[in-house]
């Protein structure tokens, strides 16, 4: 059986309506807190510029062991000598072009410097250990932030949500209400009640979706994420934080987060590379010892090599004899001038050297003492500013566990006041349909209704926000 379907515009217009909607459903990204936590740790800037110091400190450690291995250096040289000048290769005057080559490798240890190297090793250790512990603060502090605007989002959802169910009710008020005016029931200020009524719940709405609209954006620019991305987020099940911990004592909260927490952490490890570098700084009062070598040898094209001595044929007269007057003669020797050949040269003026210095300080304008006094007050001040961390830890923990009991208590509260508003309103809503309550009356309990709700959306959010505060402090794994 085959069916001819008319295809109208409107059966048109409705499939690309679908299809779009089926689009942007897919489009949308659905976030839960770990992604947004995990993504947040993979895309933040700050976090990858502490990483770049982190490295940066890491080489400065492996430069300070390596500072501890012998150096060598090459120094050769080439050069045209013009007009009078000295010959390198013999130390002797000439006037005559010269070309010369010359070379030296030498190498040096250090052999104690005051104990400088070692403790200097040891400082680097201990400055790449803030820089980690300064990362992971970093870390930390961008999980907290997560999960308040995270816990924020699902806040302000509800509110939007409560908002569109008091228009809804303003709705069908406002329509109840001219219904009854129309018949004479009730009044014009009666139908003005209700439409300020409905006005209110839009304005309501309007504020609660901005606020929405901002704790996403927000949270976008914590994962790095560009603006325009359509995302939604995965909703937990409220109620099962209902029964929350909320028992904590101070005291055992405040030792464990010592332990564990990055800023106490990374003050303590700052105080102790500031401990280290005093000793670093006593360094310059020792003398220092370096063993040293070195090779080195040169060429020069003005010098020559003295040949073997042949006899020319001819006879020299060196004198005559006593009394006959004959000459006494010896035959002629002469010694050729040869060239010098590069190889031979350079091996002939090989030369090597080895030796050991010692530097002793004995007066340098007070610098070295000045080092020294100013690493004392550099760790003076990082043991204030350890002891502050633990202050200021302690007046936060004990903050934290009065927050979220009050939160409880406050969340307790609310939940009451909302049953009883529920309750007043469910009551008068019925007299208010038979005429037995005026407007203003169901307006205002409809109003104190809706703020109720809101107060009790806002309530059990903030009790499970403070006990994620305290997991945080803990060094516990904050998950919804």
């Amino acid at each position: 059986m085959k069916l001819n379907l008319p295809i109208t515009k409107v059966t048109i217009a409705c499939f690309i309506l679908l299809s779009t909607a089926n689009l942007t459903v897919k489009a949308q990204e659905v976030i839960t807190l770990q992604k947004a936590i995990d993504l947040a740790l993979e895309r933040n800037l700050t976090i990858k510029q502490a990483q770049f110091s982190e490295a940066l400190s890491e080489e400065n450690l492996k430069q300070s062991k390596y500072n501890m291995l012998p150096n060598l250096t090459a120094g050769p040289q080439a050069s045209f000598n013009f007009g009078r000048n000295i010959d390198p290769s013999t130390n002797q005057f000439t006037n005559q072009r010269i070309f010369a080559l010359n070379g030296t490798l030498s190498s040096q240890v250090t052999l104690f410097q005051g104990g400088q190297l070692r403790n200097q090793i040891i400082e680097n250790k201990l400055l790449l250990g803030a820089d980690r512990s300064y990362t992971a603060k970093i870390k930390n502090d961008l999980i907290l932030n997560v999960v308040t605007q995270y816990l924020q989002i699902l806040t302000n959802q509800d509110l939007v949500t409560a908002a569109q169910q008091q228009i809804d009710i303003a709705k069908i008020t406002l329509d109840r209400a001219q219904k009854s005016f129309d018949v004479g029931n009730q009044t014009q200020a009666d139908l003005s009640q209700a439409k300020a009524s409905q006005s209110t719940s839009d304005l309501n709405y309007t504020n609660a979706e901005n606020q929405l609209e901002l704790s996403i954006l927000t949270l976008k620019q914590y994962m790095e994420m560009p603006s325009a991305t359509n995302i939604t987020f995965e909703k937990p099940d409220i109620s099962k934080f209902k029964n929350v911990n909320i028992l904590y004592d101070p005291e055992t909260v405040l030792q464990t987060a010592l332990a564990v927490n990055p800023d106490v952490k990374l003050a303590e490890i700052r105080q102790k590379a500031a401990e280290q570098d005093i000793k670093v700084a006593r360094g310059n009062y020792f003398p220092s010892v370096v063993l040293f070598g070195q090779v080195g040898t040169n060429y020069s094209d003005a010098r020559r090599l003295p040949g073997t001595p042949f006899a020319t044929g001819k006879v020299d007269t060196i004198g005559f004899v006593q009394n006959g007057g004959n000459a006494v003669v010896v035959p002629n020797f002469t010694t050729p001038i040869l060239h010098y050949p590069l190889g031979r040269q350079l091996s002939d003026n090989f030369n090597q050297s080895v030796g050991i210095s010692l530097q002793i300080p004995i007066f340098n304008r007070f610098n070295s003492r000045t080092l020294v006094r100013k690493a004392k007050i550099t760790n003076e001040n990082a043991i204030v500013t350890a002891q502050l961390a633990k202050n200021n830890l302690s007046k936060i923990i004990y903050q934290a566990v009065w927050d979220v009991k009050a939160a409880d208590k406050k969340y307790q509260s609310t939940l009451q006041t909302y049953n009883a508003n529920k309750e007043a309103f469910n009551i008068i809503q019925q007299r208010y349909n038979v005429g037995l309550v005026n407007s203003l009356d169901y307006n205002t309990s409809l109003t104190n209704l809706n703020r109720s709700q809101f107060d009790l959306i806002q309530a059990q959010y903030e009790v499970v926000f403070r006990s994620k505060v305290i997991d945080y402090y803990l060094g516990n794994p904050i998950t919804l």
